[in-house]
């Protein structure tokens, strides 16, 4: 006798929504310090300062992106959608990261071209745009700061912030280089500088983004000691057939099959289910847990179940 149970269990606190009007800000806001920095790039001739200028508008972008991806990952699910909308966030994210490393690369070919053709610049301009440009990213960071631990798709726009702000305050010293020892090489080598640190925050998201999107294992959740705590409870003869990924970046889902030792009547085997789903909430923070229960049946005990 085979007895089957499938359950999909909520976790009692689940993450507090983002400010999508404190994306929105964000995104106007960017979108004004583009538009002054690249007319403070063209006057100044500051490479550097174009090279925040882009990387202001994408920032723009991200912010923007964030914003519709988190308004329509608000939908709820449906017939079609049965998980909803929520996984837009981590594709936009994806794209934000992608925007970040493409832009860094053509800024470090940029600033290659300039090293070897050194060009005058306007240090003043180029101090007085970028003390702006600082201003205002560290206002849109202190924006959307909260929100960066609620969701990837906001962490990925306010990574880009940081990297803008950072970036901003290396182009200051710059321009401070320049207006008093007049040394025209810090522009390229500040804009590589900014570029390698924005490219290196890219790829981790990139990877983060990538892993929930092929429904890899969360690196916090080991399945191995799963398999062993679950075998702890009474009754249970053992777990096997896991599946386990991430729906986003804070929610974690489970599914196996859980065979008994003994052919139990349901109102026993709701008894363990109940145990073991509490001890996955609990103990290893799954959001969602599906459990199929077997007796008997013989399937291999295995984690993971491999195609013969």
């Amino acid at each position: 006798m085979v007895q089957s149970r499938h359950n999909h269990t909520h976790r009692g606190h689940h993450h507090q929504r983002v400010n999508i009007k404190n994306l929105l800000a964000a995104t106007l806001l960017n979108l004004v310090i583009t538009v002054v920095e690249f007319a403070g790039g063209i006057l100044s001739g500051s490479l550097a300062l174009l090279s925040d200028a882009l990387h202001n508008l994408s920032d723009t972008f991200a912010t923007f992106i964030a914003y519709l991806a988190t308004l329509i990952g608000r939908r709820d699910a449906n017939t079609k959608r049965t998980f909803g909308y929520k996984r837009l966030e981590i594709l936009a994210a994806l794209f934000n990261a992608v925007i970040l490393i493409v832009t860094s690369i053509f800024l470090v070919r940029e600033a290659y071209l300039r090293w070897n053709d050194p060009r005058p610049i306007n240090s003043m301009i180029m101090l007085v745009v970028a003390m702006i440009g600082l201003l205002a990213n560290l206002f849109a960071v202190i924006i959307l700061k909260k929100d960066s631990s609620k969701s990837i798709n906001v962490k990925a726009a306010y990574v880009h912030l940081i990297g803008d702000s950072l970036s901003s305050v290396v182009v200051i010293i710059g321009g401070i280089l320049i207006q008093f020892f007049h040394i025209l090489w810090i522009d390229p080598l500040i804009t590589v500088l900014v570029s390698v640190y924005i490219i290196r925050e890219g790829f981790v998201i990139l990877r983060e983004s990538v892993n929930i999107l092929m429904q890899s294992t969360p690196d916090q959740l080991d399945l191995s000691k799963v398999k062993n705590r679950v075998e702890q409870v009474e009754q249970v003869h053992n777990i096997h057939h896991i599946h386990a990924w991430m729906l986003t970046d804070n929610e974690i889902h489970l599914e196996a099959h859980v065979e008994l030792e003994s052919d139990l009547k349901l109102s026993k085997v709701k008894e363990v289910q109940v145990e073991i789903e509490q001890m996955l909430i609990h103990h290893f923070n799954v959001s969602h847990v599906t459990l199929q229960f077997e007796y008997a049946t013989n399937h291999s005990p295995h984690i993971i179940h491999k195609e013969t």
